[in-house]
């Protein structure tokens, strides 16, 4: 859990742009969410009968990167620590994932 919440307060503040808020206070769920709920697999993250994780609130997308980095999913440290610049992967809001 804090390890989500370093991930994604440390990328907002590198971008100094963002919301640390809701990453800081929807970890134990969201965690909670991918660990022991959802279908999902890092290594084939286009599997047709996969569950969607629908993040309304866009202004938490570091939570969602850091998810996605930490259970295996082709995101590096090296790409979070670019959250929110132009023509990066992570640019901000969530769209590819």
């Amino acid at each position: 859990m804090n390890t989500l919440r370093f991930l994604a307060v440390d990328a907002v503040e590198q971008a100094k742009s963002g919301h640390p808020g809701l990453p800081l206070g929807a970890a134990p769920m969201a965690y909670t969410l991918w660990d022991r709920f959802l279908k999902h697999n890092p290594k084939n993250p286009h599997w047709w009968d996969r569950d969607r994780f629908v993040l309304s609130a866009g202004h938490g997308s570091a939570l969602l990167y850091a998810l996605l980095h930490t259970t295996g999913y082709d995101l590096p440290l090296e790409e979070l620590k670019r959250f929110r610049q132009v023509g990066k992967p992570d640019p901000g809001p969530p769209g590819r994932w």
